[in-house]
This record gives structure tokens, C-alpha cells and sequence, in this order.
């Protein structure tokens, strides 16, 4: 990038959208964002993502089945919450396709602004859900419907912001620089337990049913608009528009993203089955098994999983040292095995009490901040620049639905019927797909002409 490149204001072109023009007058006299400005809306836009999807997941638990599918016992209501729960990310690649399309004809702006606004919309909407007992089975479908509206804006609201941190990162912070969008899972989790466990925590059992359940996703509507702003700030800037015109950022078709560089997003997509599989398994699912199994009060649980949020900030941290130092596939490749390991072991403590779960929720916390934190692009280097921002985002969609879309399904199922030992099933596929696409990506480097 030149330095005439970097200093000169941005300034708006003919494709670019209302909203695109009016972040340009507003922010164009700063010049250049600094890549802390940068660090922050990346952030931003992922704890509001992450703040949505925890929401929704743990109302998946305590509500939505007593609410939605209260004609079923707990367990049967909860598995059809989870079925409900998956759609997002049956909808998330084709919004994907939607909003690529928009994205190359009306420009970025109108992209984000459309799928941010879907996704309040959506989130917010819940809010106003109507239970079974007052419009009976099209409670499950208005919930089905708007989760998927929830999908199809993440999707969406791909912008390619983790990608421009990473390609300005110098070559030996690649690691620290790949781990700071990830901070968003922790982050948006950490709020909404401890959000909802003020409630349950607080609140009569009536109260909470009644309305105090619906505050957390008004809450996220709100947090949605500052991170459209803080997202629309980054892409007026310079960087982003030099990295824009050289095709680093720029929107490719769907087919021929798939036709060039279809083996890469395939590999892409199951490198961190792992870290995703994880995922769900120490946050979504514990809190369904300790709910339905223990007599665990959900409060006391979901601040305990706050708590380990703070672990997993602190071990994303870790990992952005530790592969700078070793490497991003190699500690993917540990990681791996590591959760293999905890895979054998771990959901047994969910049976144990208090000290059972912490346990379990630390060990699993600090495993995943080491895979998640690296988990996010590690191959995205791989795509040809024409291609790599599509293809970066198609890669993040499959690796979230083949990872993490049915995984606290499956091991809800797996736990209820064959006993907590079996749901590590699930997790041990993923770690057994992490390091197959490892080794897979890892025998296409060495075959590659040098």
C-alpha cells in the first residue's frame, strides 16, 4: 500500500450507498483507521453476532420449550427447540448467496445495512413470540421462520473486516492478529449468561415466562445498530478500499468461487470442525443437560459459564502467542488432539455437581479459546486474492453447519438415550475431520510447485 494510498481521504463513489457517502463525510477528514480502530469494530461486530446467537441459545433451553412445544415433555420439547435452533445455519450459505449478489451490485454498505437490519429484525421479533397457548403450533413455525431470517443475515453480515486486520498484520503477528475477531464468541457469550441469569436469577418463575425473558433480545437489537456502525466506519476507510480495487476484498460469483477454488473451501470448512464442534458442546449443551438432568438452577449454571467465557478471553489471548511461535496449523493440530482427549472424559463431569461442571467448563473453555482463536481463516491464505473473500465466507458457513449447526442436537440425543459418554462422540468426529483437512491441506502445500 502506498503512502499516498493510506493518507488520502476517502471519498464516495457512484456505486457506493447513502449510508456508505455519509460515513465517508463523516469520517473522511480522519484519514486513515488505525489498526486498533480496526481491532475494535472487528470486535464489536463479533460479540453482536455472538451476543444474538447466545441469546437465542439459551432461550432454546429455558424458554422455548415450555413456551413453543409445552404439549411435549422437557426433553422432546427441548430436541424440537434444537431442530428450530439448527435452521440458522441451514439458511446461513444462502445468505450468503443472497447478499454476495447484493454486495457486488449495490455495494458493500447496502449489503451490511440490509442484513444487520434482518438480523434486529429477526432477534427483536422473537421478543414479541406468542407462545403455544396462544396461537399453538404457529408459535414453532413464526420461531422457525424468524430463525432462519437470523441466518440468512449472518450470512450477510460477512464483511471482511477479520480479513483486512489479518492481510495488514505484519508476517510474524499473523497468529495475535487472527485471534483478535475471535474475542467476539467470548465476549457476546459472557453477556448474555450473565444478562439472563439476572433474570432467572431475580425474577419469579412467572415474571421471567412472562416478559423477562424477552429483554435480552431487545438488548441485542440495540447492540446491532452500534456494531452497523462500527462496521460501516472500517469500510470507508482507505485500507479497506486499496485492498477493495487490488480484489483482496472484493465480492467473486458463487460458481466461479467454487469452480477455482472449490478443494480449498472444502478443507477450509472441516480444518476447524474441532474448534466449532467444541464450541457447542461447552456452551449450548451443558446447559440443557445440567437443566433437564441436574437439579441444577439454571442462574447458578449460567454464571458459571460467564465465569469460563472469561477463561476462553484469556486463552484466546494464548493462542494468538502460541501460534505466532509454532504455527497456526500446528497448534490447530494439537488443539485437535487435545479435545480428541477431553472427547473420552469430559462430559462425564456434567454428572459430577458443582465442581463437576467448573471443571468441565474451564478444561473446555481453555481448549477452546487455544482452537477457536485460530480456527477462523487458517487456510483462508490459500485463496487466490480474486477469490478469497467469498471464498473465506463460504468456508466459515460450511465449517459452522457441518461443525456446530446440529451438534447440541446430537448430543442432547446421544446423552439422553446411550448416556453423557456418548455425545463425545460428536466431538470426537470433529477432531478426527480437523486433522484429516490438516493433513490433506499440508500434503496439497508440499505438492504445490515452489
Amino acid at each position: 500500500m502506498t503512502a499516498e494510498t493510506a493518507t488520502s481521504p476517502p471519498t464516495a463513489t457512484p456505486m457506493a450507498t447513502e449510508a456508505e457517502n455519509d460515513a465517508v463525510r463523516i469520517h473522511g477528514r480522519h484519514g486513515s483507521v488505525e489498526p486498533g480502530e480496526i481491532a475494535i469494530g472487528v470486535v464489536i461486530g463479533r460479540a453482536s453476532e455472538f451476543f444474538d446467537f447466545f441469546v437465542y441459545a439459551i432461550a432454546s433451553v429455558v424458554v422455548f420449550p415450555k413456551l413453543v412445544f409445552p404439549q411435549f415433555d422437557p426433553l422432546t420439547g427441548t430436541l424440537y427447540s434444537f431442530a428450530i435452533f439448527a435452521l440458522a445455519f441451514i439458511a446461513r450459505p444462502v445468505g450468503t448467496v443472497i447478499f454476495t449478489a447484493i454486495d457486488r451490485r449495490y455495494g458493500r454498505g447496502l449489503k451490511l445495512t440490509l442484513a444487520l437490519l434482518l438480523l434486529g429484525i429477526s432477534t427483536v421479533a422473537i421478543a414479541f413470540l406468542p407462545g403455544h397457548a396462544q396461537i399453538g403450533v404457529a408459535s414453532a413455525w413464526v420461531l422457525a421462520g424468524l430463525r432462519i431470517g437470523q441466518g440468512l443475515a449472518w450470512g450477510g453480515s460477512w464483511d471482511g473486516l477479520a480479513s483486512l486486520l489479518a492481510l495488514n498484520a505484519p508476517d510474524t503477528r499473523r497468529g495475535w492478529y487472527a485471534m483478535i475477531p475471535q474475542l467476539g464468541a467470548p465476549v457476546g457469550l459472557i453477556i448474555a449468561s450473565a444478562l439472563f441469569a439476572f433474570f432467572v436469577g431475580h425474577l419469579s418463575a412467572a415474571d421471567f415466562f412472562d416478559w423477562g425473558w424477552r429483554y435480552p433480545f431487545f438488548v441485542a437489537f440495540a447492540i446491532n445498530v452500534v456494531a452497523l456502525f462500527a462496521k460501516l466506519r472500517i469500510v470507508v476507510t482507505p485500507q479497506y478500499a486499496a485492498l477493495y480495487q487490488t480484489r483482496e476484498l472484493q465480492p467473486a460469483r458463487i460458481r466461479a468461487t467454487l469452480q477455482a477454488e472449490g478443494r480449498t473451501v472444502l478443507i477450509g470448512a472441516f480444518a476447524p470442525l474441532a474448534s466449532f464442534a467444541l464450541f457447542h458442546m461447552v456452551t449450548v449443551f451443558p446447559l440443557s443437560w445440567v437443566f433437564l438432568f441436574t437439579r441444577e438452577t439454571p442462574a447458578r449454571f449460567l454464571y458459571i459459564e460467564a465465569l469460563a467465557g472469561i477463561v476462553g478471553v484469556a486463552s484466546i489471548f494464548a493462542s494468538g502467542f502460541l501460534a505466532d511461535r509454532f504455527g497456526r496449523t500446528a497448534l490447530l493440530g494439537t488443539c485437535a488432539v487435545a479435545i480428541a482427549v477431553f472427547s473420552g472424559f469430559a462430559p462425564q463431569l456434567l454428572d459430577s455437581g458443582l465442581v463437576g461442571e467448573a471443571v468441565f467448563m474451564v478444561v473446555g473453555f481453555l481448549l477452546l479459546g487455544l482452537s477457536f482463536g485460530q480456527s477462523s481463516g487458517a487456510l483462508a491464505s490459500n485463496f487466490s486474492p480474486a477469490y478469497r473473500y467469498t471464498g473465506a465466507a463460504l468456508t466459515a458457513d460450511l465449517a459452522w453447519l457441518f461443525g456446530a449447526g446440529f451438534a447440541p442436537f446430537v448430543a442432547l440425543y446421544l446423552s439422553s438415550h446411550l448416556g453423557l459418554i456418548s455425545s463425545g462422540l460428536y466431538l470426537l468426529s470433529g477432531a478426527v475431520c480437523t486433522l484429516l483437512a490438516l493433513g490433506a491441506n499440508r500434503r496439497l502445500e508440499m505438492a504445490a510447485p515452489r
